[in-house]
């Protein structure tokens, strides 16, 4: 089982959003049954409804989207909610509008991107990947000490040999001198870890259609355990990608 911590109780992720579906209501200003953001009947901009991302977009809370359908609905709603729309109707309206706008750009930049919308999904379900890192960043500030990173069982063996190599070639550069075949090396692992980096993510994808079928039709179990998986995954990519970078720092350093 994947060790995660649990989300912000006070995080837009939180279990104060409304659930699909149960968001029901009148509009403010013709009484009809409203539409998610606007009337139907009379176009007037309704109050915003605290929602998750999917949500707004009217989507189930799936992993594979249609982006292209998705970057349409955000283009039409921008055009129908945008303030500038709205700089003579009533005061509330013009607010509206602009929370609006808001939420509706934030919900397109988190979905369209495939980490983001994974992450953001998480978040939903009571994981926040960023805990961790946060409280190790805090933690190494309040000590002074360099902030350490769990690395993965399966690198262990291939990271320390890697930090040896790069400990040797700062201390190279540091009297000026460099080590080509050193260099070489180092930059093949690099090529390496950039590959596994990738590989992660075709994995990753795999497991968006076991959690979309098990929202479909899958038990708790089921759906727990895909979660656990997609938290290892992206756990497993963001050290890589934090790996590469540090080795980035030093193939460019000058000194």
């Amino acid at each position: 089982m994947v060790n995660v911590s649990m989300a912000n109780p006070d995080s837009k992720a939180s279990s104060s959003l409304i659930m699909p579906g149960a968001a029901t209501s009148t509009c403010w200003s013709c009484g009809t049954m409203r539409a998610e953001h606007f009337c139907s009947a009379c176009g007037k901009v309704q109050p915003p409804i605290p929602v998750d991302y999917f949500t707004f977009f009217g989507l189930p809370r799936k992993l594979n989207l249609d982006v292209g359908g998705l970057e349409q609905e955000f283009y039409q709603l921008s055009r129908k909610l945008h303030p500038d729309l709205y700089s003579g109707a009533d005061k509330r309206e013009q607010e509206w509008s602009l929370e609006q706008s808001s939420q509706l750009n934030d919900a397109y930049r988190t979905l369209k991107d495939p980490i983001k919308r994974t992450e953001y999904l998480l978040r939903l379900e009571g994981v926040e990947l960023e805990e961790q890192s946060k409280s190790a960043t805090e933690q190494a500030r309040a000590t002074g000490q360099v902030k350490k990173q769990v690395v993965p069982p399966d690198l262990l063996e291939e990271v320390f040999d890697l930090n040896m190599q790069l400990e040797e070639l700062r201390t190279q550069k540091k009297m000026g001198e460099d080590d080509p075949a050193l260099i070489e090396e180092i930059g093949r692992q690099k090529l390496e870890l950039e590959e596994k980096h990738e590989a992660l993510l075709e994995e990753l994808k795999r497991d968006w259609s076991k959690w979309d079928q098990a929202m479909d039709s899958g038990t708790e179990p089921d759906r727990l355990k895909i979660r656990d998986q997609m938290v290892d995954l992206l756990n497993r990519r963001n050290y890589l990608r934090n790996l590469v970078r540090d080795v980035n720092e030093v193939l460019e350093s000058g000194t």
